[in-house]
């Protein structure tokens, strides 16, 4: 009842409604491009030959689970928003090292941010133009090209296509931003992930029905559940730094008296790095197969040797190990790039503020990085955790597709959406005055006006 009542309220508010109508047609939009086939492609070749040849460990499977597919269908949505995604990250790791970037980034404001998104723009587009040609590359590779096509028309009009698949689909993302609800780029690589769950959640419950173990499916869905209340912790954990105001006279002259400071927080993630660490790493552990398939023509005892074969097979002790390392490594160096403690206490001085039993300046930034640091590992090893877990629900005899829901990238880009969509359904509720999504927890969206302070973003 509690449930249908917000259905409701959320239907009741006019622009909330239009919001999420908007959302909805815009993903529908996305979704039917999946399925467009790119000219002069044969889906029928390229399904059989990409059946047989699956990968999901590999980055070509990574760019298919974020496009939900679209790439292993040739449709002209096959490079999704992964170019943009692309784009947008080099030029992040710009801001961290060229002080041209680090200008429009932190000092600029406004004016800096348009000519960011401009320049990630143009990228994207000279990225789209290598990728859609090794993407052309593959399919042809593939055998899934119709031999009657001419070359010059099957290359030119497809790379158009495909450009203007990667620029259309990035539009729609920045018009659900401005006019939807929740993070449009972020919604449409959710939607893309959610879209091969039922077909894997169907397969596994038919396996499972068929070897009449439905006992050990709902153990399964039991461990799933698990795994994403994990995740939320993690995505949502935060260390809060006690922050003190100075006192404030309240009235004037002889019936003056001092005012108790304001105390607010400095709210400290506990993984600060988010999803790329596992980005970089799933990255870094796809050379070694890249290896293999380019020295293994000329010495085919490459292929055969046990540390290349565990390289490449994801369940393995050697590959979860080399992971879990370059994981922990990564949260490391991103969070050292993301979080920046010397900001937090030049703001903290300049608003003559303190933190309780901590001298203002050097002292604040050496407290706060020292926080930072320690709480870092424990987000590391348990962000390494659960970018291992598919290996584990493998193990138990899990398929492949349904396993990499347990974990990794999937359930991190889920649940981060999902809890940043329902945070923004749940302030237009209170703005409201109606009750919220829950009557406790994070989502209510409890912040600091210290958010974000310290980062380099």
């Amino acid at each position: 009842m509690k449930f249908i009542e917000t259905i409701k309220n959320i239907w009741k508010i006019t622009e909330l409604r239009n919001r999420i109508l908007f959302t909805l047609g815009l993903i529908f939009v996305y979704r039917f491009g999946s399925w467009v086939v790119l000219p002069g492609v044969d889906p029928v070749i390229l399904a059989a030959a990409t059946k047989s040849n699956a990968n999901s460990n590999s980055l070509l499977g990574l760019i298919n689970m974020f496009t939900g597919g679209a790439f292993n269908k040739g449709a002209i949505f096959a490079l999704g928003i992964m170019p943009y995604i692309t784009a947008s990250i080099i030029i992040q790791l710009l801001g961290f090292a060229v002080p041209y970037f680090q200008k429009l980034q932190q000092k600029e404001g406004e004016s800096g941010r348009k000519k960011l998104t401009q320049i990630t723009r143009l990228l994207t587009v000279a990225i789209t133009l290598v990728q859609g040609g090794s993407y052309l590359a593959y399919l042809k590779g593939m055998g899934a090209v119709d031999g009657s096509v001419p070359e010059f028309v099957f290359w030119l009009s497809n790379i158009i296509v495909l450009s203007t698949g990667v620029i259309f689909a990035m539009w729609l993302g920045e018009r659900i931003t401005d006019k939807g609800i929740g993070n449009g780029i972020s919604l449409l690589i959710t939607i893309g992930i959610i879209a091969r769950l039922p077909a894997v959640f169907g397969f596994e419950f038919t396996s499972k029905m068929e070897a009449g173990s439905l006992l050990s499916f709902a153990l399964e869905i039991a461990f799933l559940f698990a795994a994403i209340l994990a995740t939320v912790l993690i995505v949502t954990g935060v260390r809060r730094i006690p922050v003190q105001y100075p006192k404030r006279m309240v009235g004037r002259g002889a019936t003056a008296m001092p005012a108790a400071g304001n105390r607010d927080y400095i709210p400290v993630k506990v993984n600060a790095a988010g999803v790329m660490p596992i980005i970089f790493a799933q990255a870094i552990m796809f050379i070694p197969a890249a290896l293999v398939g380019y020295f293994a023509g000329a010495d085919s005892t490459v292929n055969s040797s046990y540390l290349m074969r565990s390289l490449n097979d994801y369940t393995s002790i050697p590959y979860n190990a080399i992971y879990f390392f370059i994981i922990v490594i990564f949260t490391y160096i991103y969070t050292a790039l993301m979080v920046n403690p010397t900001n937090y206490a030049d703001y903290l001085k300049r608003q003559n503020a303190f933190i309780p039993g901590v001298k203002p300046g050097k002292a604040t930034a050496d407290f706060i990085d020292a926080v930072t640091s320690r709480i870092t590992l424990p987000g590391a090893v348990f962000l390494a955790l659960i970018a291992i877990l598919p290996a584990f629900a493998r193990a138990f005899g899990i398929n492949s597709g349904f396993a990499q829901f347990f974990g990794g990238t999937s359930i991190i880009i889920l649940v981060g959406v999902v809890l940043d969509t329902l945070q923004q359904i749940e302030s237009y509720l209170l703005m409201r005055r109606y009750d919220g999504l829950v009557k406790s927890g994070k989502i209510q969206g409890r912040s600091s006006k210290l958010q974000g302070i310290g980062t380099n973003m």
